[in-house]
């Protein structure tokens, strides 16, 4: 696990720029499209990977249930999730996930921004247990449910009740993976002062990327910054895809 470096306590500190809205952290690009009954009543976690051609490990699609048992459950207390079956689960959240694995090196130390019930952060702590994950939520019941579900799952990561900016202030990350937090002109602005922390963002969207990165560009935010669509794929249920983009500083390698 990485050892993360914090100055305080969260509310010792006034809020930022950078702090995160509790409706912000709810809105997601799956939540763009409206919840329908679930397709396949009597499904399994194997049934809808198997669907989706996605191979695991068995230990890692036991936890993958386990994980998805758990955030149901909390759903019910404090509203986590819109995807509270397994064929949602997989074609939104594992597919999402996968994508972003295979954009990780072994070993990385990745902060995953506004991480709220766990998707991508617990996620990818799951299906890459070499990652170096932290977990940030600046919502403390999320957090305390964060903490709940890593703990159950036996997961090597943090779970910290911080902004961005004060993990960003003395620590270090390979990447910071973002979805469903805000639009990109506020996410480029938000970390502008943070380069020196970050080596690359890698952040999930939905078919309106384009037109956010038009206005982040109108607003002068990718000057110094490069911009590559990094993986592209269906979004399930829509005729749209998702992207996920990497995002990293001009006078920097590509990572």
């Amino acid at each position: 696990m990485k050892s993360v470096s914090v100055r305080q306590e969260p509310d010792q500190r006034p809020h930022s720029h950078l702090s995160l809205t509790s409706t912000e952290l709810r809105t997601s690009v799956s939540d763009e499209i409206e919840s329908k009954p679930p397709a396949f009543p009597n499904d399994t976690m194997r049934d809808a990977l198997a669907r989706h051609s996605i191979q695991l490990p068995d230990a890692t699609i036991d936890k993958l249930d386990l994980y998805c048992k758990l955030l149901w459950e909390w759903n019910e207390k404090i509203n986590l999730t819109r995807h509270t079956d397994y064929e949602r689960f997989v074609s939104r959240d594992v597919v999402d996930t996968m994508h972003l694995a295979k954009l990780l090196r072994e070993s990385e130390e990745v902060l995953d921004v506004g991480s709220g019930g766990g998707v991508p952060g617990i996620t990818l702590a799951i299906v890459r247990p070499d990652l170096q994950m932290t977990l940030s939520d600046n919502t403390g019941k999320k957090v305390n449910v964060l903490r709940d579900m890593v703990e159950k799952l036996g997961l090597e990561c943090a779970a910290l009740n911080f902004r961005s900016e004060d993990l960003l202030d003395e620590n270090r990350f390979d990447a910071l993976t973002i979805r469903a937090v805000g639009p990109l002109d506020r996410l480029l602005t938000w970390f502008k002062p943070y380069w020196a922390s970050i080596r690359r963002l890698l952040v999930v969207k939905g078919p309106k990327w384009k037109e956010e990165q038009a206005e982040a560009s109108r607003r002068g935010l990718l000057r110094e910054l490069q911009v590559k669509v990094a993986a592209e794929y269906p979004l399930a249920g829509t005729p749209n895809n998702s992207v996920v983009l990497k995002i990293w500083p001009k006078n920097a390698p590509e990572r």
